[in-house]
């Protein structure tokens, strides 16, 4: 998604060390995973923009991962968080 790439290359020009870099751009894949899932399963979302579908999922941190434990749902929150505030200040 295009939201997607101006993260990545924020966190890529980031003193972030490369795993942690990593593990948000992996946990970025699984959002989209997400995101196709839910307009896989509601189909109604198709007519909503992006950006407001996007919004919704992340408002409080990330949608609950279809596969995963709590390790892996707490970090795919933290990069949801992280990606929600870059999209709030990037917006002003």
């Amino acid at each position: 998604m295009t939201l997607f790439r101006p993260f990545l290359e924020h966190l890529a020009a980031s003193d972030l060390s490369p795993g942690t870099i990593q593990k948000h751009v992996d946990n970025m894949w699984a959002l989209g995973g997400e995101f196709i899932r839910e307009l896989h399963s509601d189909p109604a979302l198709r007519k909503r923009s992006v950006d407001k579908v996007l919004s919704g999922m992340i408002e409080y941190g990330g949608p609950l991962l279809y596969h995963g434990g709590e390790d892996q749902q707490r970090s795919f929150d933290s990069t949801c968080r992280k990606f929600r505030r870059f999209l709030t200040d990037t917006a002003r």
